[in-house]
């Protein structure tokens, strides 16, 4: 049996919160929300951890430790896009959001777990899953 691709919808009830959680991803990669270490620990919860596209887990200190050296890097570029956003609304004010990222010529497919706040949107939990590039691309 082949695989068959799922393409999750969005209910009309989370379409706003994705829209608006859209604007913040892909998480770690937007200036406008900030490059300091206490711009990032101020989107992400004390108990944020990561597996990434590697398979590896990271810890919230660790995240902030690479976010760090990264925009301290005045070399550095970023050249990503996104696209294929879908949202999911998993317990009062906590919702998945999954989507396509292009990051540096490679695909992966990005899910995080966004709580909403007194303060804003924190970030929980953040997955990257790496994708062929056909399986990237938005048909």
């Amino acid at each position: 049996m082949e695989d068959e691709a799922f393409k999750p919808v969005t209910p009309a009830a989370c379409r706003a919160v994705m829209d608006e959680l859209s604007r913040h991803e892909p998480v770690f990669h937007r200036p406008e929300f900030g490059t300091s270490r206490s711009d990032f620990e101020a989107i992400i919860t004390d108990d944020f951890w990561e597996i990434g596209a590697s398979g590896n887990i990271y810890s919230r200190d660790y995240i902030l430790d690479v976010l760090e050296k990264r925009h301290g890097d005045t070399a550095y570029k970023e050249d990503w896009e996104t696209n294929d956003f879908h949202c999911s609304q998993i317990a009062e004010n906590l919702y998945l959001v999954s989507y396509t990222l292009r990051l540096h010529g490679r695909f992966s497919r990005r899910t995080t777990l966004w709580h909403r706040t007194q303060d804003g949107w924190k970030a929980g939990f953040h997955q990257g899953t790496p994708v062929k590039q056909e399986q990237g691309e938005t048909q």
